[in-house]
């Protein structure tokens, strides 16, 4: 390992394990500005880009946090060209298939939100096939978001009670947060700690928007295809300086 390997590897030592998220939520944004900028095509940045998660996954892995959840297509993004959405689909099919060797290795355990209408046959087989083999696994939980929104979540959410409440599972009168909780594509998941955009843009674009309520938010200018290390680690240091207080005060508040 090299010297610069080694200094990038420390780049958060004196961050205490306890100050850093546990769990990072991305919005992975820029990849077509970036390839506009480079003169290439939009495809070429969501190429770029696939290196980005891989270098982000490994850190995070490394890091031994609890979960990273990527915003790899949005429900509104079925609007897009379909030559540019047959390509990202072999680019998701062509990842669950290189990126097992890394995910058993490393144990990352693979899991996959949103809904499965639209997607090719053969990438929900590879989708299928990856998730089981990393079920049992201890490590990094990887969250893909794949044709999700959050209304549509939320609106699925509301369905499974109706359902639940007609059949009288439910009473309707009990209903609370963990009802709804329970009912989200994301049971039995920590809520994201932290919430990273790139490219710049100041919007939750329809992303986790029940679970982010109180996850801080941190934009950088960087485009997803250049998005490393070094940003993940600027985002965890920034997060590790702010006061969480969950509408409450803590005890410097009370003396001011």
């Amino acid at each position: 390992m090299t010297q610069a390997a080694v200094e990038q590897r420390d780049e958060l030592a004196d961050v205490p394990p306890e100050k850093r998220p546990q769990h990072i939520a991305v919005i992975m944004d820029g990849n077509g500005r970036w390839a506009r900028r480079q003169g290439l095509p939009r495809i070429e940045g969501h190429r770029r880009g696939v290196a980005s998660v891989r270098a982000v996954t490994e850190e995070c892995a490394r890091l031994k946090l609890k979960q990273l959840t990527l915003y790899c297509l949005s429900s509104e993004n079925w609007k897009r060209p379909q030559p540019e959405l047959d390509f990202l689909m072999h680019l998701l099919e062509q990842y669950l298939v290189e990126e097992r060797a890394t995910l058993l290795r490393e144990q990352i355990r693979l899991t996959v939100i949103g809904r499965r209408e639209g997607i090719p046959a053969s990438v929900q087989e590879e989708m299928d096939r990856t998730i089981a083999m990393t079920a049992g696994h201890t490590g990094l939980n990887l969250c893909l978001a794949i044709n999700y929104g959050a209304r549509g979540e939320i609106v699925d959410a509301v369905r499974r009670i109706a359902a639940d409440a007609r059949a009288g599972i439910i009473d309707p009168a009990s209903l609370d947060e963990s009802t709804i909780e329970a009912k989200l594509y994301t049971a039995g998941m920590p809520d994201p700690d932290l919430l990273i955009r790139t490219a710049g843009e100041m919007r939750f674009s329809n992303y986790l928007l029940w679970q982010i309520s109180y996850a801080e938010f941190w934009v950088t200018e960087t485009c997803w295809p250049e998005f490393r290390e070094p940003q993940l680690h600027a985002a965890i240091r920034d997060y590790a300086a702010r006061n969480r207080k969950f509408g409450g005060l803590n005890a410097a508040d009370l003396l001011a």
